[in-house]
């Protein structure tokens, strides 16, 4: 009967809710079947549209996208451009169709698309031929987005109206990692007040179609262009004559295994540093992590040279300790000489996998002995396993940077809706790598915190099954001492749901039942042992079916052997006769407990009164169980008659206790003892029960004694002429609490009244 005490209570998350606004969007995303009506091709929509603020349009666009709920039949809430009408416009990564993108969004006077990486066949060209059949998009659209996405230029034909070029109000152009060539780079250098272009991981070749944009373009990014055909001469003829240019970006993946495709962009590199000052003059931000044959004097003397530099990427250069660079406030880098350089590096190069490893790994070897909380630092750690969540490589070693900057006390100096973040982030990556054994041991080390699994609110269900699934594996002592550690408090912090369906897999009895048999085998008496025993205990607990699975796996007879071995540990003695407690509410496994010699022996516990009262206690909850049941009695009457004697004798010998030793769900297996036709003895532990948890913790129990009827159990012993006085005396003590807290609280109410 009871859990296993946990002396742990959820703290509150100082950082408040979420704004409503934001609340209220996630809403209207659960309830669209609700509020939508369909047409003829299925697609939704609104019943009812109120003029959206313009604002508002766009983060319920943006939220649909995020919560994975967009597709062709959802988008089509947004072919109503009169009261929905979208200006930013996002919907990365989801499904939608040619046909659904053009009758929901075309019809918007779009400022901003960001349609990167979606599925469902929408191609580059069906985008850019879709917005240009709207008049006002081919003027008002100024940022555009198509990461990932397959361009299928040739889809056009000639016609001359469908290509970038009549996007004439495009200012910013995103095109990496498509299969971008040199025809449609030409044609999108056309465009009149282009300032900002990305190319990287495309099939370009040849870059001298830059030159027609040469008096706009500012920006230009073309991170490992693999098919780069110019010599290093043209190609930083080319660059020089971008006068427009402030910010560069030519880095690589140093990590690739063939150096042949990059010697000239490296080389580039080195002529541009080495160079004359007058290349690229108003240059403010270069980029060239990656590169090969960076060395400090060139890059030094680059650096003087430009005053307004704010940003230089070094990252795997093994440049970014130049001295200058300690001496320029104002630039910040990206390297590995300092913490600050790779927190900038996991914040720009989030999508870039290579330099994410890069700098993780670099970061891990910076904080083994971390003593002050960085929320800062395992935000961009997180980020960086959200951005990658099928690279092995990346959460290898960015769940070992979790564990660190969690470690110890960090993680209680932190906001809980971060380290909620964090938790569900390793769970996402135990999911995802089952099988590596040092991911799992990262996140298990990591999710190893009593503060974490007790006051962090996440999904603990999943956790728990997650947990027992690798446990089945693996034998180490110490993982299999923290698996067990986990599951014992995660176990305890379930839902009565959720206890259900845990408690329905035969194999998480068996796995706990198997480690129990392991230590009784050898005598041991460790923490493994006692987070299983407890573990067990709580999965019981009010668990009809686990009960019964404990049982069938013979775990009642382990348990005899684990009572009588262990007769010297009531550490031990007390969470075996806890679950025993629990399988005797069960009516139906009440027989399985007849064995007189356990019953004997349970006997000679509750009588010795060496033994600490939390022992005794259940035992004496057993024996109260077992002999409220006389039709159910299968044993001599005698040994019945000697237990309600005993029962009442022994409690009535017991001290108060302050620590806390048993928690409840319910006090429902309470009922059947209550009733005034009871033996004392069954009575007597079953007030003296109450009593115990209500004097510890009367706010928590108030509600539950008055919400289940046991208020009234208790009056009624309290008012039957044949109720012993020693009961009476603690259902009284009972009820007068009750009613001390309920004019304590009612009192407190009544001083904040306005």
């Amino acid at each position: 009967m009871g859990n296993a005490p946990n002396n742990y209570w959820a703290r509150d998350d100082a950082e408040g809710p979420g704004a409503l606004s934001d609340l209220c969007l996630a809403q209207v995303c659960r309830s669209l079947d609700a509020l939508c009506s369909r047409r003829a091709d299925d697609s939704m929509c609104l019943i009812w549209a109120p003029l959206f603020p313009q604002e508002m349009a766009d983060q319920l666009l943006h939220k649909m996208a995020t919560k994975g709920i967009l597709n062709d039949t959802t988008v089509g809430i947004f072919r109503n451009s009169e009261e929905l009408r979208l200006r930013r416009a996002s919907i990365r990564f989801c499904s939608v169709s040619a046909e659904a993108f053009r009758l929901a969004l075309c019809s918007h006077r779009l400022q901003e698309l960001d349609a990167s990486w979606v599925s469902g066949g929408l191609t580059g060209a069906n985008i850019v031929s879709s917005l240009a059949s709207n008049p006002e998009c081919r003027s008002s659209l100024q940022r555009l987005t198509l990461c990932g996405l397959h361009l299928d230029w040739e889809s056009l034909g000639d016609d001359e109206h469908a290509g970038f070029s009549s996007l004439r109000g495009l200012r910013t152009l995103n095109l990496a990692s498509t299969d971008l060539k040199d025809a449609v780079l030409e044609d999108i250098c056309t465009l009149p007040q282009l300032e900002s272009l990305d190319i990287s991981c495309s099939r370009v070749t040849q870059l001298t179609a830059l030159l027609i944009c040469k008096n706009t373009l500012k920006y230009f990014i073309a991170y490992q262009l693999r098919q780069l055909d110019m010599s290093p001469a043209r190609l930083l003829s080319v660059l020089s004559q971008l006068h427009a240019l402030r910010h560069l970006d030519f880095s690589d993946d140093h990590l690739s295994v063939d150096d042949s495709d990059r010697r000239d962009g490296d080389e580039t590199v080195r002529q541009l540093l080495e160079g004359s000052p007058q290349v690229l003059p108003s240059l403010v931000s270069l980029d060239i992590s990656g590169r090969k044959r960076v060395m400090e004097a060139a890059l030094r003397a680059f650096v003087q040279a430009r005053s307004g530099l704010v940003f230089l990427g070094l990252l795997a250069t093994g440049a970014s300790s130049c001295d200058v660079l300690s001496s320029q406030k104002n630039i910040k880098v990206t390297g590995e000489a300092n913490e600050n350089q790779l927190c900038e590096a996991l914040r720009r190069y989030r999508d870039r996998e290579c330099f994410i490893r890069e700098a993780l790994v670099s970061l891990y070897n910076r904080i083994t002995d971390i003593d002050k909380p960085r929320p800062d630092m395992l935000k961009l750690v997180l980020s960086g396993m959200q951005s990658h969540p099928n690279s092995l490589h990346v959460h290898l070693v960015a769940t070992a940077c979790v564990f660190n900057l969690t470690t110890q006390d960090l993680a209680e100096a932190m906001p809980v809706s971060l380290i909620n973040c964090t938790a569900t982030q390793l769970l996402r990556s135990m999911k995802t790598f089952p099988h590596h054994q040092q991911v799992q041991k990262n996140c298990l080390l990591a999710l190893c915190s009593e503060y974490i699994l007790q006051d962090v609110p996440f999904d603990k269900y999943l956790a728990a099954t997650l947990v027992i699934n690798w446990l089945s594996s693996h034998a180490d002592p110490t993982l299999q001492r923290m698996a067990v550690a986990v599951i014992s408090i995660l176990v305890a912090k379930l839902s009565t749901e959720e206890t259900a369906q845990l408690a329905k897999d035969v194999f998480i009895m068996k796995q706990l039942l198997a480690i129990v048999q392991q230590k009784a085998m050898v005598g041991v008496v460790d923490s493994t042992l006692k987070f299983a025993l407890s573990a067990l205990w709580n999965l019981t607990d009010e668990m009809p079916t686990a009960a019964r699975n404990f049982i069938e796996c013979q775990g009642l007879e382990l348990y005899e052997e684990v009572l009588e071995s262990y007769y010297t540990e009531p550490s031990i003695q007390q969470k075996v006769l806890g679950l025993l407690n629990n399988l005797a509410e069960v009516e139906e496994l009440k027989s399985d407990l007849m064995e007189e010699d356990l019953l004997e022996h349970v006997l000679s516990l509750l009588q010795d009164s060496q033994l600490e009262v939390g022992v005794r206690y259940f035992a004496a909850g057993i024996l109260a169980h077992l002999a409220s049941r006389p039709e159910a009695w299968t044993l001599d009457d005698e040994l019945r008659d000697t237990i309600l004697q005993k029962l009442h004798a022994s409690i009535m010998t017991w001290t108060h206790v302050e620590r806390e030793m048993v928690s409840y769900r319910s006090f429902s297996p309470f009922f059947r003892l209550l009733q005034t036709c009871q033996p004392s003895g069954v009575q007597l532990w079953a007030v003296w029960a109450i009593h115990l948890v209500c004097s510890q913790n009367t706010s928590h129990y108030r509600s539950m004694l008055e919400e289940e009827g046991v208020t009234e159990l208790l009056k009624a012993l309290d008012a039957h002429p044949d109720t012993h006085s020693d009961i009476k005396v603690l259902a009284n003590s009972i009820l007068q609490m009750v009613e001390q807290h309920q004019s304590h609280t009612g009192l407190l109410h009544k001083h904040i009244e306005p």
